[in-house]
């Protein structure tokens, strides 16, 4: 049966009058001329049955409709140009990952170790995009996302199979000259850890994602500060960790996070206490049987991971 798809052309015509809100722009970047924009336009709204463009004293303008419709058009054009750029840059060999992933796990974690990817396997492409909450594949063009959630979470959501890679575990963290402050120690010796109350005596950075942080540490430390909700929210760890570095309060960050901030310094350990949270991360894929690129990639991602235990 033929399928209900307009021409590309004619979609290409659509696209650029929707953005400019002109045939003669849209004519000048397509290299055509006004004319067969016009008549592309006019092909589309009857192979479609309804109005795309009205015209006003000032020009054209959008209908409802055509709104609607240009968003999701423009969506498929890029989704094809960039598919066809990477089959182009590919030759046909090895193949792309297209990835949604929380995003400072993403930036702190996983591209700081794509370079070794890439050394293994030279043909794979990982394009990554922010995606923090569970979605649907078939509406989507992800390939595969890295999650951060509870096991609650992750069996809530349908169609896919997760594979777990580690469990989220934080620390108190701030700045050197914060730690200094606290607990004063001689020039030159090495820095130690202190107490949970000296921590409870520091300004307390929250994370607005998961505000009972810093009251669940203190009930495991078994202690209960009238402060344990005060404080600046933030609702990344990169955004914690910014604040903690520039010296203005103490944070609950997982240490592989900030990797880069602990071997320069700017960084310490505050308290030795760890908590282990509810949230894992895991790999999510589609229930469906995965490509040879993606099991190659799930394959290196899980030996990345057994190496952070």
């Amino acid at each position: 049966m033929r399928r209900a798809i307009p021409s590309t052309q004619a979609l290409a015509c659509f696209e650029a009058c929707a953005r400019h809100q002109s045939y003669t722009r849209a004519a000048q970047e397509l290299s055509l001329t006004q004319s067969a924009v016009s008549r592309q336009i006019i092909a589309l709204e009857e192979f479609v049955g309804v109005a795309l463009f009205r015209r006003t004293r000032h020009g054209m303008e959008l209908t409802p409709a055509g709104a609607s419709y240009a968003r999701k058009v423009r969506g498929w054009l890029q989704g094809l140009e960039r598919d066809t750029l990477d089959i182009m840059a590919r030759q046909g060999e090895g193949g792309t990952l297209s990835l949604a992933a929380v995003p400072t796990f993403a930036t702190r974690w996983l591209m700081p170790r794509l370079p070794l990817l890439a050394k293994e396997h030279p043909g794979i492409t990982v394009h990554i995009d922010t995606q923090t909450r569970p979605f649907l594949f078939a509406d989507t063009g992800f390939d595969a996302a890295l999650y951060a959630g509870t096991p609650e979470q992750v069996a809530q959501w349908p169609g896919i199979e997760a594979q777990w890679l580690m469990d989220e575990q934080v620390v108190p963290m701030c700045s050197p000259a914060l730690l200094a402050q606290a607990a004063p120690r001689a020039l030159g010796r090495a820095w130690q850890t202190v107490a949970p109350d000296t921590i409870a005596q520091l300004p307390l950075l929250q994370q607005s994602t998961r505000p009972y942080g810093w009251q669940q540490w203190f009930q495991a430390a078994g202690l209960a500060p009238e402060r344990a909700l005060d404080g600046p929210r933030y609702e990344l760890f990169s955004m914690l960790a910014m604040a903690a570095t520039h010296g203005m309060g103490v944070a609950l960050i997982p240490p592989l996070l900030v990797e880069a901030e602990l071997a320069r310094g700017d960084l310490v350990v505050a308290c030795s206490m760890s908590l282990r949270r509810e949230r894992s991360y895991y790999l999510v894929t589609p229930a469906l049987p995965p490509s040879g690129v993606l099991q190659s990639f799930s394959q290196w991602l899980q030996r990345m991971a057994e190496g952070e235990s």
